[in-house]
């Protein structure tokens, strides 16, 4: 059982970091199934794997923003892969190094066949940035399945968080039927929730590979 996240629909016999890509020549080829993490460079997308995955600290966290510099594929069951990308909207990263991470991103997310969809992660104590935006945008532009999460739920009282979900589908322009999952990696509540919509992407891919 994880605090507050009820029992997780999985169990983790193995996760490992196998891969860390700079470069598309980087990325594992054995074709196993992926779920991108992403997210802006401080909203605690590796303590929010670590919590997923149950080690505290498999995937590296770090007070300094936009410290993942690259694809970080944490390899997970032998069955599939989630995967780190950098942070987005870090303005102390000199625009050449936002340029490269921008092209890897990019290619990454639209040309990568074993991706079957990606975990949006956002800060539900503030209004999305313009940056949380223009992903959401574009993860839906290229029609890619994707989960929104709001992080760091424990920090808001029950009532406060009931207050800002709205809040917060309304500013991403998330659908009524799409989702936004509330989430805390110190707690793991929403844990079991957003593993099984993630084992929903999962067995989507497989069904679509058959």
């Amino acid at each position: 059982m994880s605090p507050g996240g009820g029992r997780t629909p999985i169990l983790i016999k193995k996760a490992v970091l196998e891969t860390v890509a700079y470069r598309s020549t980087d990325l594992p080829l054995n074709g196993l199934p992926e779920i991108a993490f992403l997210g802006r460079s401080n909203v605690g997308k590796s303590s929010l794997i670590n919590q997923l995955l149950g080690r505290k600290k498999l995937a590296y966290t770090s007070s300094t923003p936009g410290k993942t510099r690259a694809l970080y594929f944490y390899r997970v069951n032998d069955a599939f892969y989630f995967v780190d990308l950098p942070g987005y909207g870090y303005a102390r990263a000199s625009k050449e190094e936002q340029r490269v991470w921008a092209v890897l991103i990019e290619n990454y997310l639209e040309k990568r066949n074993p991706l079957c969809g990606a975990v949006h992660i956002v800060d539900c104590r503030h209004r999305p940035t313009a940056d949380d935006l223009l992903m959401a945008r574009w993860l839906r532009f290229h029609r890619l399945a994707t989960i929104t999460v709001a992080s760091k739920s424990d920090k808001l009282s029950r009532g406060a968080l009931a207050r800002q979900l709205p809040e917060i589908k309304a500013s991403l322009e998330l659908s009524a039927t799409e989702e936004l999952l509330p989430f805390s990696a110190r707690t793991g509540a929403g844990k079991e929730h957003l593993w099984s919509a993630i084992l929903v992407l999962l067995k989507q891919h497989k069904r679509g590979g058959e």
